[in-house]
């Protein structure tokens, strides 16, 4: 069993979906590799989060009806596959009966290989289904959260934050970008409209301008409309937040190579 295989089936575990083979397997596995127990953490934190603070409410019939018909089309191996039946050995040649020599037996066909594993989207609906009948509706608000981008839980942080504050300036192409930051969190927001998509060669970088020190923040590419991008690293009292256009990947000096296109104080 290999690192991904045992994943799989620590998701299964830490959501009770494992059937009495799988969860053997499972236990055995760890026992065997005891570095592979970070990920059985994590999916516990995952399930524990999920489960928390949920009201036990029963699912909408339609939720549970819609996963199990998605199940049943889903093509999948069988769970046990039994040996196939060995064909009738051939008669012997007419000559081998003539001359009564001895024929050798017919080798037998071996035993079908074990059934492989479903296939990783079956597993994942099935994971589907047993949160959604486990929470109820409550997952409905949970698991939308969990996949929201990170910049914009950020972006909540730092608007909830006592000491939220924001700037904005006007960008060459007339739109204009805003920076959003708490310096309690020390966290920062880049949200942008009207910022021109680059192509493939090219990537803005983000900087923390501290003093006269630039501190790479991180990368981003622009989307059509608003893009929003959160800076990499802690902030600090002070900062200024700046973006230069970078060769793709970023700076390969550790400091920008042309000048910021925005600047932006935050003091």
């Amino acid at each position: 069993m290999n690192e991904q295989e045992f994943a799989e089936l620590a998701a299964g575990h830490s959501l009770g979906s494992l059937s009495v083979q799988d969860e053997q397997r499972y236990e055995a596995a760890l026992a065997a590799h005891p570095e592979w127990a970070p990920i059985v953490a994590d999916d516990a934190d995952t399930a524990a989060l999920l489960a928390e603070g949920v009201p036990a409410v029963a699912p909408p019939p339609s939720l549970r009806d819609a996963l199990l018909a998605r199940i049943a089309v889903t093509p999948q191996e069988p769970a046990d596959t039994a040996p196939a039946a060995a064909p009738p050995a051939p008669a012997d040649p007419p000559s081998a009966l003539a001359d009564g020599g001895d024929q050798e037996p017919a080798p037998q066909p071996s035993a079908a290989a074990p059934a492989r594993r479903p296939r990783r989207l079956l597993f994942a609906l099935a994971a589907c289904l047993v949160l959604v009948v486990g929470l109820g509706a409550g997952a409905a608000v949970v698991i939308p959260q969990l996949l929201r981008p990170a910049a914009v839980v950020a972006l909540d942080r730092i608007e909830n934050a006592p000491d939220a504050a924001q700037k904005t300036v006007s960008l060459p192409s007339g739109g204009h970008a805003t920076a959003h930051w708490s310096a309690s969190i020390g966290t920062a927001v880049l949200v942008s409209d009207g910022l021109e998509p680059l192509d493939s060669a090219r990537t803005y970088e983000l900087w923390f301008v501290r003093g006269d020190t630039p501190v790479s923040a991180g990368v981003f590419a622009a989307e059509p409309g608003t893009t929003t991008a959160q800076l990499r690293g802690s902030m600090h009292a002070g900062d200024a937040i700046a973006v230069t256009i970078e060769p793709a990947g970023g700076s390969p000096t550790g400091t920008p190579t042309t000048q910021p296109i925005i600047v932006i104080p935050t003091s």
